[in-house]
């Protein structure tokens, strides 16, 4: 059975404590499991005004308001109201989602942040984010986390690295089309990358103006062909997440009609040997719809000079 595993971002305290029971919920009626990626450290949305004029420091779809994309209330936090600590205070409903079947993973300590900041910082500052974003997980879960999944899909060669040496068992901080050990300028990572495959809702949503249902028609139209691998399509839980649960059931309903498997990324990541999977380069670049860069699968590793010889 062609499977999809649904990669569901948590970047905030009401992402957390509104959308994901909300979100649990509508999974379990439609028997699909899934990954949820939390960031686990203070919810300062708030900070995003003061960068608003740039909204690729946001990671945010290029159609998108400020207030779309975090909320009205979410926009005073870490400014005029105190910044929530996600962690702390949402932590029996993340437990509630691992105790509910769903696989469990980190996105990060300040998501905010980590967008603002992380393709210019260095090694010491990457490693003391993540370690922070760890040690949250672990006092929230009493286990370390197996999935990394970047905020925005954003990094360096710094934060690829430590995916390595924290031992994570597999990350999905890219986008590209199949499962690949990462190599960043020649320096292999031996953690594998389960890439978003697929376009975001909020990437899709501008060119399906003014009938959002023609978002779910798109997306069914690129799954039509199952491919060997699976695919990974991500969902970031935001403010309008309530008014999209008509659409993201259609959305799951379809791929149930397409003979998809509705599964999480530890599922596709069973049974794949590391040493089995291609090589390919990490570039920076742009995808449709979205502002700023990210982090990509580019070509497989060599394959150029294979080619010339």
């Amino acid at each position: 059975m062609p499977r999809i595993a649904l990669r569901i971002e948590v970047p905030g305290y009401r992402a957390a404590c509104v959308g994901v029971p909300l979100l649990t919920d509508l999974l379990r009626r439609h028997r699909a499991n899934a990954s949820f990626v939390f960031a686990l450290g203070p919810d300062r949305s708030g900070r995003a005004l003061g960068h608003a004029g740039q909204p690729q420091m946001h990671g945010r779809a290029s159609h998108t308001s400020l207030t779309g994309h975090f909320g009205l209330r979410p926009l005073l936090y870490g400014t005029l109201l105190p910044a929530p600590h996600i962690g702390r205070r949402c932590a029996d409903i993340l437990r509630h989602v691992r105790d509910e079947g769903f696989e469990v993973g980190l996105h990060g300590w300040d998501a905010l942040r980590w967008l603002a900041e992380v393709e210019k910082a260095d090694a010491s500052w990457s490693e003391t984010q993540l370690k922070r974003a760890m040690a949250a997980f672990e006092e929230v879960f009493s286990a370390p986390p197996l999935l990394h999944a970047a905020p925005g899909w954003r990094g360096n060669p710094h934060s690829l690295r430590l995916t390595q040496r924290c031992n994570f068992a597999y990350a999905s901080d890219t986008r590209g089309s199949h499962p690949f050990v990462p190599v960043w300028h020649g320096e292999i990572v031996r953690c594998p990358q389960f890439p978003t495959t697929l376009p975001t809702l909020d990437e899709l949503a501008e060119l399906a103006k003014p009938d959002p249902h023609a978002v779910c028609e798109q997306l069914l139209a690129l799954t039509a062909t199952p491919p060997p691998t699976g695919h990974v399509f991500t969902l970031r839980i935001e403010p309008g997440a309530t008014q999209r649960v008509e659409l993201i059931e259609e959305l799951l309903t379809g791929w149930r009609e397409q003979g998809y498997e509705l599964t999480s990324i530890q599922a596709l990541a069973t049974g794949l040997a590391v040493d089995k999977l291609p090589r390919h380069e990490i570039v920076v670049g742009k995808v449709p719809g979205r502002h700023g860069t990210l982090l990509l699968q580019g070509n497989e590793f060599l394959s150029d000079w294979r080619h010339a010889t």
